[in-house]
């Protein structure tokens, strides 16, 4: 049984069907990206998962963001590894009860979605093969210590910002194609001249490039 609360929308195949899971920004909710579903592919499986952390009076969290008059604002990096862990765990859940290709998995996620996305497929890499990364950055703080290239030479990362984000400011996200060369991954990044969101021609973009990676 998982311990994560989630829907989904099934695959056309019958069997190997590529898995697409999607992890909801901070404060959302399930059906958030699961909007883009209807959008995508018909051969992928594709599976929105509810974070597990319940915030008042409503959404969810991967993991808490405190605000704190000396330490202005900050992230519970144990909570966020606990996530990782869950989503870990919840890949090798979907394989084993779907008829989805384990070999084909793709995490999609947004914000703090996208955080522990990275998190996810730079921790346990064989468990993934495509991550589209929306409005994110890499938090090396739960990453390991270290990461073998040869590890994680088979990922593909879909990496998109907004050029004037206001949540996650557009610098950090600036930061992930220099970290990914290093360690030889290859990867798109791409900036739309929007806020904290999904603009058209961004989701355009990915569908393209999901086309092209599935």
């Amino acid at each position: 049984m998982s311990k994560l609360h989630y829907i989904t929308r099934p695959s056309s195949l019958k069997e190997n069907a590529p898995l697409l899971i999607m992890c909801h920004g901070y404060g959302s909710d399930e059906n958030d990206l699961f909007s883009f579903a209807s959008e995508l592919p018909e051969e992928f499986m594709i599976i929105s998962l509810r974070a597990p952390y319940t915030m008042q009076p409503y959404g969810n969290a991967w993991y808490a963001i405190n605000f704190d008059a000396e330490k202005g604002k900050w992230s519970d990096n144990e909570q966020a590894k606990q996530s990782v862990k869950l989503i870990a765990e919840f890949i090798d859940y979907a394989c084993g009860t779907y008829a989805v290709d384990a070999n084909n998995v793709t995490l999609l996620g947004f914000s703090q979605g996208t955080i522990l996305s990275y998190a996810v497929a730079l921790t346990y890499p064989e468990k993934v093969k495509n991550i589209i990364a929306l409005s994110g950055y890499i938090n090396v703080d739960i990453l390991p210590e270290a990461i073998e290239p040869s590890d994680v030479a088979h990922l593909n990362f879909f990496c998109s910002h907004g050029s004037v984000d206001q949540v996650i400011p557009v610098d950090w996200a600036k930061k992930t194609p220099a970290f990914l060369e290093a360690l030889n991954i290859n990867h798109v990044y791409k900036e739309y001249p929007v806020g904290h969101g999904v603009a058209p021609q961004n989701f355009y973009d990915l569908k393209a490039w999901l086309d092209k990676y599935r």
